[in-house]
């Protein structure tokens, strides 16, 4: 079985990026974040055409979640328990949804941004974090992946160069720490223990060929539930999508695939 996730940054512009990877990988079962759109406009004839279904949470052209797959969908939940609201007045953004795919409960999440650390979308990003660990603890003991676009690069080998990020979120200590809190209750990162250097690394910006340079970092995440981290046996980053067939990315994610197999 392989499951995957992928920030796609607007599934309508790439939908036929999304179809060719699905079938390029043999993914059974893909989580997406960024679809930025409601459900009603996303653009499924294909995906269903090619066997998968397909759960989604959008509310407008921000944020935005899926699951797609072939192994089937059911018990569907969009957001998850004291799941903390943005904006005024307070609301539920889409950016975590949970589905069971082939007896494993994936959740695809979008954590917020957190933008600088003197920014109150900061705060808003600690505290979603905290809430999604509390609901978390109950899952423990079943087959689940909390999969997605962790906004955190959870160590220094996660960034092409810790000495550029010195007055940037996504390492600094408190971020770092929500992190580890997840690894402390029992969940297991997959990926990094099998993929190392900067050939872990999930996101380039699309500024001054950061791709090209491999001055990338590694935010996309896979954290597995001791039951479903024993059935990991492999895991891989497509950069060839994120390179794109010209090698620069031209109409590419500025993210690319996490691929991760299980017996």
């Amino acid at each position: 079985m392989r499951i995957a996730t992928w920030n796609v940054n607007s599934l309508r512009s790439r939908i036929d990026r999304v179809e060719a990877f699905l079938q390029r990988h043999d993914i059974d079962v893909l989580a997406l974040q960024e679809t930025k759109a409601r459900e009603d406009q996303l653009p499924l004839m294909g995906l269903q055409s090619l066997g998968y279904d397909v759960a989604a949470a959008g509310v407008d052209q921000w944020n935005g979640v899926a699951v797609i797959s072939r192994v089937g969908i059911t018990d569907v939940t969009v957001g998850f328990d004291a799941m903390p609201g943005w904006g005024e007045p307070l609301a539920a953004e889409a950016r975590a949804i949970g589905v069971t795919c082939g007896g494993v409960r994936v959740w695809s999440l979008y954590v917020p941004n957190g933008r600088k650390p003197d920014d109150p979308h900061y705060v808003y990003k600690l505290d979603w974090l905290g809430r999604l660990r509390d609901a978390a603890k109950a899952w423990l003991d079943e087959p689940v992946a909390l999969v997605g676009d962790w906004n955190i690069a959870p160590t220094d080998e996660d960034v092409f160069d810790i000495t550029r990020f010195a007055k940037s979120t996504h390492v600094t200590p408190p971020e770092r720490a929500a992190f580890d809190g997840f690894l402390q209750d029992g969940w297991l990162d997959v990926v990094r223990p099998l993929v190392r250097g900067g050939e872990a690394f999930t996101y380039w910006d699309y500024y001054r060929q950061r791709f090209e340079r491999n001055r990338g970092m590694r935010i996309d995440l896979v954290v597995a539930s001791p039951p479903l981290a024993r059935r990991v046996t492999g895991a891989f980053v497509d950069r060839e999508e994120r390179g794109g067939a010209d090698g620069h990315g031209k109409g590419a994610s500025d993210h690319a695939p996490v691929v991760v197999e299980l017996a």
